[in-house]
């Protein structure tokens, strides 16, 4: 696997101690290629969000071992001594909430990140701009957040996670807002992106829409992954 792809082994993530103690996960196993956008479904409660979260550095798993390419950055413990950097340069998140910064209009919150990342401000607007675009949000490139409907902000985030081009993208129920035409749609730039930049995307859904999309999907249940092929319906 080259430097780009994600694999998991034997992931588990306890919540308490002693006989209050919860296995949110258990025995996760996952392989995400270079270029390829998996999908990752489940019951509520089954330990997807978690899975998430600890991919993306934000909680720390109990056990288990992560691979970001070459990098093993997680082996009973963290492996990388910055996972700030790790979040912000080699990761994407969408998450349901879109969490925007109120202050900063539409272009900055997207540009954010590439201009923290050393790019210029210039490079990072433009980046911004043409990725609203792509989502049919470029007309509000200079509305405040505020200002946006729930949809349009789920779009900014979304354009957020892309801007870096990062090797990683996890992405928890990123189409729950938008309408058919448009998950569609974002269904499609996640594709684009991952082909052209060889970025491995996990795409968590309940989104009856866009899963026959999918070419490969992993079943949670229970904090266990089952891996089955999808239809990879053509978009």
């Amino acid at each position: 696997m080259n430097r780009n792809g994600i694999r998991i082994e034997g992931l588990r993530k306890r919540y308490g101690a002693g006989d209050t103690a919860v296995d949110a996960l258990k025995n996760v196993n996952m392989t995400v290629a270079p270029g390829e956008v998996v999908g990752l479904i489940g019951p509520s409660g089954s330990g997807k969000s978690t899975l998430l979260k600890c991919l993306g550095a934000i909680i720390e798993p109990s056990a288990g071992r992560m691979t970001l390419g070459q990098d093993v950055i997680y082996d009973e413990g963290w492996k990388t001594p910055d996972l700030r950097a790790l979040r912000r340069d080699r990761i994407g998140f969408v998450f349901q909430a879109p969490y925007l910064i109120p202050f900063l209009d539409v272009t900055d919150n997207v540009a954010l990140l590439p201009m923290l990342a050393g790019v210029p401000n210039a490079e990072a607007r433009q980046r911004a701009r043409d990725l609203l675009a792509a989502l049919d949000v470029g007309h509000r490139a200079k509305a405040e957040p505020s200002q946006l409907s729930g949809g349009e902000q789920q779009r900014v985030a979304i354009a957020r996670a892309l801007v870096n081009q990062p090797p990683v993208i996890l992405a928890d129920e990123p189409t729950a807002p938008l309408d058919s035409e448009r998950a569609l749609a974002v269904i499609r730039i996640l594709n684009q992106m991952a082909l052209r930049y060889q970025t491995a995307i996990i795409v968590v859904t309940h989104d009856e829409k866009i899963i026959p999309t999918f070419k490969r999907i992993y079943h949670i249940r229970d904090g266990q992954t089952f891996e089955e092929a999808g239809e990879g319906r053509e978009l």
